[in-house]
């Protein structure tokens, strides 16, 4: 392993011990038309498929930039923003695949208890790069469905 290899793995380890510290989920969703099940009279979707339980961070954009306005044919007007956040897991953690669905499922600090309940979708397959510390995966924060008034 060269000097900066090592550096590198120990700055993983770092990031690893300080920043990864929150248990994040990585989901795939299924595939599927729903199956009828007789016990609940309900049509039921496939589960999804769990590939990552453990360390990691989802951390925001800093910059203005990171915010852009896209057309998004679900909406009832044309300009809807991208939420640019990141999600930084270890090395050895499956590489999210785009289109996953990504959760935070405990945060180490109760002031921080704001990522429960909101998801995440991995917009491409986690980055990768010939020198590497920590794997980071782009991400778009899911829109809460909008109250009605």
């Amino acid at each position: 392993m060269s000097g900066l290899e090592n550096v590198l793995a120990s700055v993983g380890r770092w990031i690893e011990a300080n920043v990864c510290v929150d248990t994040v989920r990585i989901s795939r969703p299924a595939a599927g038309p729903p199956v009828y099940n007789p016990d609940t009279g309900q049509n039921e979707y496939p589960l999804d498929t769990l590939i990552y339980e453990g360390p990691g961070a989802v951390q925001g954009g800093t910059a203005q930039s990171e915010m852009s306005a896209v057309p998004d044919a679900g909406q009832m007007w044309i300009q809807e923003t991208r939420s640019r956040y990141r999600l930084l897991t270890p090395l050895t953690a499956p590489i999210a695949a785009k289109d996953d669905i990504i959760s935070v499922a405990a945060v180490h600090n109760p002031a921080n208890a704001a990522l429960l309940g909101r998801s995440w979708i991995a917009q491409d397959p986690g980055r990768a790069a010939t020198l590497e510390a920590i794997r980071i995966t782009p991400l778009d924060q899911n829109q809460a469905p909008r109250e009605a008034t």
